[in-house]
């Protein structure tokens, strides 16, 4: 195969090579202290510990094990931005940024820990009760109890105004009904914040409300577990919902408020997508270095045609266009001033540009690019959701038209 990087077989070795070779020259960001990249070191070896050597059997089973997320709570992983009086790591989303950019940088894209701690476990922690926190963020915390959100219906897609799962008040408790699809963390889920419509029909958004509903509740029932294209190791599952009976005390922010909370966290929402992004491009970027620089063609490195040089040029510079504007979005999130608009643009152009980069990585490993056993071939089916989920590039693109016009 040619590559010292890819007869390796400690991978630790290989990530601290692929780093050295192309991490120095570009630019310096300075968004973190020492005291994050502190912790940036131990995320990134309970990856290389914990998850990498498992993860090619996990993306076969289609699931990662529970006792992972048991670990994961037990390293400091989960819930990092939620403070240590709920129970959290007492952290702040730059602890979340590194999870997310650790993740994506090492191509283990089972993990549905970011779904879990900073969408569902902030909803809890800036929108829930205190016995909704009580209950569910020290267990989330821990890893003992996995969070699900489930938005997304098979007929809606990202249409949350017309979602037709339904809650009917019934004394003190409500009566659920419906099915969500395409749900991360959905087979290993205890509980699911689920959306659905209290309103009469037609109210659209005034009409949203969210339900903490228990995985054991009877008629709350977990579908297959889909077939994807790409990160095959976080489970996706549909999850369906008949006469489920769902105590008032489980409503998340107030009836009719729904639609609310999920405007307040979509910025960031949209920001987490645009950090593994760009995350996911460096790591593609980086292994594509390696490589060209090892194989040879014609008697010489790859790395020394004209086209390879200056493709990896363009891939280098919109790298550094993406995280400059990412780190920029970041400290802006950090003041509580990130725009929607903003975010949007974030996720859409990362999200191309990811797939761009990727997809020359492939075209610059020739036809070892098509085979499984590269990692650049995993990066390429993973990254194609990103331009779709959390809003389509379509949808992002209307959101910034809706600030200019």
């Amino acid at each position: 195969m040619g590559s010292v990087v890819l007869t390796c077989h400690d991978p630790l070795m290989i990530i601290q090579y692929i780093r050295t070779v192309s991490e120095n020259p570009m630019l310096a960001r300075t968004l973190f202290s020492s005291d994050y990249q502190d912790f940036r070191t131990t995320v990134s070896r309970f990856i290389e510990r914990e998850v990498k050597p498992h993860h090619d059997q996990w993306e076969k089973d289609g699931i990662v094990p529970r006792d992972l997320w048991l670990k994961a709570g037990e390293a400091g992983l989960l819930c990092t931005a939620v403070s240590d009086e709920l129970g959290g790591a007492g952290g702040d989303r730059l602890h979340s940024t590194i999870v997310l950019e650790e993740i994506a940088y090492h191509g283990v894209s089972g993990l549905g820990f970011n779904v879990h701690s900073d969408i569902v476990a902030i909803y809890i922690a800036n929108h829930g009760t205190d016995e909704q926190k009580k209950t569910w963020l020290p267990k989330m915390a821990s890893g003992e109890a996995i969070g699900a959100i489930a938005m997304t219906e098979p007929g809606t897609g990202s249409d949350l105004q017309s979602i037709t799962t339904r809650a009917v008040e019934d004394g003190e408790d409500y009566i659920l009904n419906g099915a969500k699809t395409f749900i991360s963390n959905g087979r290993n889920c205890d509980f699911a914040v689920v959306a659905a419509t209290t309103g009469e029909p037609g109210s659209g958004a005034a009409g949203v409300t969210l339900f903490i509903v228990e995985a054991d509740r009877e008629g709350f029932e977990k579908g297959r577990n889909l077939a994807k294209l790409g990160m095959k190791a976080q489970d996706t599952a549909e999850l369906s919902f008949t006469n489920v009976r769902v105590p008032a005390s489980n409503v998340l922010a107030g009836v009719g408020m729904g639609f609310g909370v999920l405007m307040a966290e979509l910025a960031w929402e949209r920001l987490m997508i645009a950090i593994g992004c760009v995350a996911g491009a460096r790591a593609a970027y980086d292994n594509t270095v390696a490589y060209v620089k090892e194989r040879k063609a014609f008697k010489r490195p790859v790395a020394k045609f004209q086209n390879t040089r200056f493709k990896l040029a363009d891939m280098k510079t919109e790298i550094q266009l993406g995280q400059s504007f990412v780190d920029q979005c970041m400290e802006l999130e950090m003041k509580s001033a990130l725009s929607i608009d903003a975010a949007a643009s974030a996720k859409y152009w990362t999200s191309e540009m990811l797939c761009r980069v990727v997809d020359e990585c492939v075209q610059l490993h020739g036809g070892y690019g098509y085979m499984l056993e590269y990692p650049i071939t995993k990066a390429y089916a993973d990254a194609r959701v990103q331009r779709i989920y959390g809003g389509t590039t379509e949808i992002m693109k209307e959101i910034v038209a809706r600030s200019i016009v």
